[in-house]
């Protein structure tokens, strides 16, 4: 650290992130005051929060457009150096986990927002498409998901022999499938509705029921099912 690098020790103790969350709790932090904590020091001139205004700024003061950056990315804000850059995508992705574990804890697929709570953690920040199986027992609760394909921003190859084996081996009953679309449009494409024919034709030939396929955009989802078709 530059001797002229505004530690958060140096400051005002009004100001101090750290002795503010000790006093009033993490929650009378704000979002830049919580990443400021995290990266330790600004540069001359501009406090570590301040330094965190400016990045979150520039990304629509949002954790989850942040952390759909790169470290690259990161790197031209004028104070963010690599490990900088590393610290706070780890804070971005240990917030989407967070999230993710407490919707799994409330596993029961009764809806097709149910799927989309249960899925939105892991992709929504994903700039690429995956396609992922959830496969449910007799009450509809989850037994297990799987990623099935990773693919580049075109889509993502299937390949069905594949999704029965994980359905067949989980003894689920139904299943549901999920992709996202790193536009954030969810209109579903000629593929994607012929992806959804040919997996609810397979599934019902060995006594598997599709119960829905969900595409994910930008905090918005399109359910095959509510739309009639399946």
């Amino acid at each position: 650290m530059g001797e002229n690098a505004l530690s958060i020790k140096s400051w005002a103790k009004d100001d101090r992130p750290r002795e503010k969350l000790l006093m009033h709790g993490a929650d009378s932090l704000s979002n830049a005051e919580l990443l400021a904590i995290l990266i330790g020091s600004g540069v001359p001139g501009i406090s570590a929060v301040e330094l965190m205004r400016q990045v979150l700024s520039e990304h629509g003061d949002s954790l989850r457009v942040l952390g759909k950056t790169s470290v690259e990315k990161l790197q031209e804000f004028k104070g963010v150096g690599e490990a900088k850059a590393i610290k706070i995508l780890a804070a971005c992705k240990l917030a989407s986990r967070r999230m993710s574990e407490e919707v799994q804890e409330r596993s029961r697929m009764l809806s097709s927002e149910d799927m989309f709570r249960y899925f939105y953690p892991r992709m929504h920040d994903l700039t690429v498409e995956e396609c992922h199986l959830l496969m449910l027992d007799n009450s509809l609760s989850v037994i297990s998901s799987v990623m099935l394909s990773h693919g580049g921003i075109t889509g993502a190859s299937v390949d069905i022999r594949e999704l029965l084996r994980h359905a067949l081996l989980a003894q689920s009953t139904s299943v549901a499938l999920c992709h996202n679309h790193p536009s954030g449009n969810v209109s579903p494409s000629m593929d994607d509705c012929r992806l959804t024919e040919k997996v609810a034709r397979a599934c019902s030939a060995v006594g598997v029921r599709l119960l829905d396929h969900i595409i994910i955009g930008n905090g918005i989802y399109y359910s095959f099912s509510d739309n009639g078709k399946l």
